[in-house]
Parts: C-alpha cells; sequence; structure tokens
C-alpha cells in the first residue's frame, strides 16, 4: 500500500473478506516510527469503509509483533511538532484508528510485544497470543509516561494497582501470565497458532455480522452512563427485530442447517487495497 521506506511500513494484504495487517519492519523488530503510526490512521479507516472486508487481523512481520515506539523516533511518535506549536500523540491517534473500526478486529500476538505495540494490539478487540510470547510496557525504562488510552485501557482490564506494578517495574512477562490478568484473550501453543487463527477468522466470518458489530458497540459502551445508553440498546432491540438475521438464525437453527446471514453495515464504499 505505502511504499517501503528505511522507518518500516504497514503492509496490508486481503483476501477471502479478511484484511491482514502487518507491523513491517523485521529488521528492527517491528518498532514503530511516526510513518507507521500516520499509515495506521489512514488505513483502518479504508478498512471499515471496504465492504469486502469483514474481519481485520493486526501482527507482526517475522518473531516479534513489536518492540514498541522506535527509540530513535520516540519524539515523533508520541509528541510530534505541529506547525502551530501544539503536538501530537501519533501512536495514540493510531490507537483510536484501530479502536474506531467497527468490523471485529483481532490481534496476532507472536512473540514479543512491547510498550507502544501492546497498545496498539489491545486496540484491536482482543488479543490471541502465542505461547511464547511476552509482554511488557516499559515508558519508565525510558523516562516518558505511557500514553493516556494506553494508561486508561490498561486500568479497565486489570485495575488500578496490577497496573502501576506493571507500569513501574517495567518487567516481561509471558503471554500465560497476561491472559490471567486479562490482557490476553487466548493463549495457543506455538506450533498450532497459524492454524487456530485461520480457524477462529473463520468462525467469526461465519456469524451474523449484525450480531458482531452490534454486540462489538454495545460492549464497548458497557461503562457507559447517561440516557444515550438507554436509547443505544432501544435502538439495538428494535434493529435486531426489523432487521433479517434472527429470522435467518431461527430457521436455519430448527433446520439443522448452517445460516447464510443477509445483514451488511451501511454507508460502505468499495476501497481498492494493493
Amino acid at each position: 500500500m505505502t511504499p517501503s521506506t528505511r522507518e518500516g511500513r504497514i503492509s496490508v494484504s486481503s483476501e477471502g473478506g479478511v484484511a491482514a495487517v502487518v507491523i513491517d519492519d523485521p529488521a528492527h523488530r517491528n518498532a514503530l516510527t511516526r510513518t507507521m503510526c500516520l499509515q495506521l490512521q489512514e488505513l483502518m479507516p479504508q478498512l471499515d469503509a471496504d465492504p469486502s472486508v469483514s474481519v481485520v487481523t493486526l501482527r507482526g512481520a517475522g518473531e516479534t509483533f513489536s518492540a514498541g515506539a522506535s527509540i530513535r523516533d520516540l519524539p515523533s511518535v508520541l509528541m510530534d511538532a505541529q506547525a502551530d506549536g501544539t503536538r501530537i500523540d501519533q501512536l495514540s491517534r493510531a490507537d483510536a484508528a484501530i479502536a474506531a473500526v467497527a468490523k471485529p478486529t483481532i490481534a496476532l500476538v507472536d512473540g514479543a510485544c512491547m510498550g507502544g505495540g501492546w497498545q496498539l494490539a489491545s486496540a484491536c478487540d482482543f488479543i490471541i497470543a502465542s505461547e511464547r510470547s511476552v509482554f511488557a510496557i516499559t515508558p519508565a525504562k525510558l523516562g516518558v509516561i505511557y500514553p493516556r488510552a494506553g494508561i486508561e485501557r490498561l486500568v479497565r482490564l486489570i485495575g488500578p494497582a496490577t497496573a502501576k506494578l506493571i507500569l513501574f517495574a517495567a518487567e516481561p512477562f509471558g503471554a500465560t501470565r497476561a491472559a490471567q490478568l486479562g490482557l490476553v484473550a487466548e493463549v495457543v501453543a506455538d506450533s498450532a497458532f497459524d492454524q487456530r487463527v485461520t480457524s477462529l477468522v473463520d468462525v467469526i466470518q461465519s456469524r451474523s455480522q449484525f450480531s458482531t458489530h452490534t454486540l462489538k458497540r454495545l460492549v464497548d459502551g458497557a461503562g457507559d452512563r447517561g440516557p444515550h445508553v438507554d436509547l443505544e440498546w432501544d435502538a439495538a432491540w428494535a434493529a435486531m427485530a426489523e432487521g433479517p438475521d434472527m429470522a435467518v438464525g431461527v430457521a436455519a437453527f430448527l433446520a439443522r442447517e448452517s445460516p447464510h446471514f443477509m445483514w451488511q453495515p451501511t454507508g460502505q464504499g468499495a476501497v481498492r487495497i494493493v
């Protein structure tokens, strides 16, 4: 999609409804640069709008998910100076672009997932990790603070005390520990990782897009308060009653057949992925 540079790139391929997004700079352990963060910001809305894409996966090239933000590029990743004197956290903008995708998004962590790499992985709906994977969140090693979006998500997932332990100590921990903490949804044996990923994506693609899109929105807003929450649920319940997928699912279940769901997201335009 974007020409390769010495700063690495974000590559993407699409097949069978799956957009496979890759953090692609294995020579530098897929360390995140400003350029890569900008590419993610541009790419994710395109994939969300593409009707040929139903699931988005995010992984690292080679044997590392991501070593985190590039140390050489750290100031421009976290505090990108603008002409008007302001600074932009490009990592968190990339995070927000991933989190804003309405379709199912899965982080496939096979290898080291460090610092800003975990923030991008955690912006997906869930993380599947191989047993050999190692995690760490290490701003205290560098004299920086972790971006707000990453800290707030970390605290939501594991609570303030454990979040402080991980942030203060900046020590690595394995995939099993990450799953125990709730940072990883599933840990898979190294030898079975790719097979499990393929089967899981196939299963999700076979489910109702109405269900997965709506459930994603409702789960993401489960901690919200206020009258808009009731309106959101009322709208979802009405859409379920008025849409085609419930009748399709019930009929297929009673007939002991595989359902062929009909609901499609609206407002999507074709996007060419190179």
